[in-house]
């Protein structure tokens, strides 16, 4: 069975150059994925996951992020475009988990 959730989030871009757009997880939507995937984690502590914003999904992973203690969706530039969004814009997204320990 996929873990599913759905939240609302702030799209925020980290500093820099290099014009990543990010969405923060809510912490009790990261505090349940942490939890339905303890042990499942790849490099970096990142989730798989396929990700839908306005009606259109991509995959991609989620991102531990130290600083919230929460996860990061990165959000790609085709995705943001086709939805209409951008920095600052209060979105909502859909998760599916790929990547969950057999039990």
């Amino acid at each position: 069975m996929t873990a599913s959730y759905s939240f609302k989030a702030e799209l925020w871009l980290y500093p820099g150059e290099a014009g990543w757009h990010f969405l923060t997880l809510p912490p009790e939507v990261a505090d349940d994925v942490r939890a339905q995937t303890a042990g499942a984690g790849k490099a970096f502590g990142s989730i798989k996951v396929t990700a839908k914003v306005g009606g259109h999904s991509w995959q991609t992973s989620l991102f531990r992020d130290t600083r919230s203690g929460s996860y990061l969706l990165p959000v790609k530039k085709d995705i943001r475009d086709k939805a209409g969004i951008g920095e600052g814009d209060e979105v909502t997204a859909h998760l599916s988990v790929l990547d969950r320990p057999k039990s």
